[in-house]
Parts: C-alpha cells; sequence; structure tokens
C-alpha cells in the first residue's frame, strides 16, 4: 500500500515473507537513485561545502544528484559535477554502487572518479542549493574522515573506493 508519493521518492507498506518463513509488514522508502564525483587532479580533490536543510548544518561532501527519469548514470555524474562545480571533466570512470541504507530503503547511489578537469559554461546549480566549492589536498581526506570533519558517508566511500583511504 502506497502511503505518500513525492517528486523524488515514493514511501510503501507491504507484507514480506523473510528468508526464515515469517510474514512482516515493512515500510519501504523508494528515493530516486543518485550519483556521486569525486574529481581528482594534481594532488587535489573538488568537493562542495553545502547546506543541508534536514541537519541544519554545512557539511563538506562530493558533488552529487539524482537520476532524472531513464537517464544513464555515467550521463548524470558528467551533469551533476557541471552543476555543482561548474567543471567537466574529460574523463569519468565507475567506481561502484552502494546502497545507502538497507534496513528501510532501496536507494543506489553510483559511484564516479573524474579526471582532466576544464571549466564550463553551462554552470548553473539549482538555486535551492547553497555550495561552495573547495579543493581539498587529497593527503588531508583521511584525516578530515577520522577527526570528523568530512561526515558525509557516500563521500567517505567514494573516497575509500577511488584512494583506497
Amino acid at each position: 500500500m502506497e502511503i505518500f508519493r513525492g517528486r523524488r521518492l515514493w514511501i510503501e507498506q507491504r507484507n514480506v515473507r523473510l528468508p526464515n518463513g515469517l510474514e512482516r509488514q515493512k515500510v519501504i522508502v523508494h528515493p530516486s537513485n543518485a550519483v556521486a564525483i569525486l574529481s581528482i587532479e594534481g594532488g587535489q580533490c573538488k568537493l562542495i561545502r553545502q547546506y543541508r536543510y534536514a541537519i541544519d548544518d554545512y557539511i563538506f561532501e562530493a558533488p552529487a544528484g539524482v537520476l532524472e527519469a531513464g537517464e544513464d548514470p555515467i550521463e548524470a555524474a558528467g551533469r551533476e559535477l557541471i552543476e555543482e562545480t561548474g567543471f567537466a571533466a574529460q574523463i569519468i570512470e565507475p567506481r561502484g554502487v552502494i546502497i545507502t541504507t538497507p534496513g528501510y530503503t532501496d536507494e543506489k547511489i553510483f559511484l564516479f572518479e573524474a579526471h582532466g578537469l576544464i571549466p564550463s559554461q553551462e554552470f548553473d546549480k539549482d538555486e535551492d542549493e547553497v555550495i561552495e566549492v573547495v579543493d581539498i589536498p587529497v593527503r588531508d581526506l583521511n584525516r578530515m574522515i577520522l577527526n570528523g570533519t568530512l561526515v558525509d558517508a557516500k563521500t567517505i566511500c567514494l573516497i575509500h573506493r577511488c584512494l583506497g583511504c
């Protein structure tokens, strides 16, 4: 049974049969799938410092965004990188997929590594995004994770996939 349907997600309640044979009623959140991109150039990563209203704070994170209906993840990665940083990438390589919170959602985030950045004339961030683009030395990323400066889960996973930190 559908509980809610919005522009980017819908929520349902359904009966599920568990592998042990038990049946339970569960709520499942179905957001749009997303992409996240880590650009690496000359020992620097281009991250964003973005205001997130759900936590009423700014956080450092990799540029990211939702897939539009029928959009290829690699195309979405290129689009989101331009929209959030003003740079296009000459090379975008897939770095796998993560499932964010499998206890209640089926959301997938496709991870990408980008190189060969060039300024884009198509830079047009969404008006409701409060974003500052920041260049962070690669050597500082692990320290930022360990000391809690960088807390965004998708970004931490992406750093690990791209750099092995």
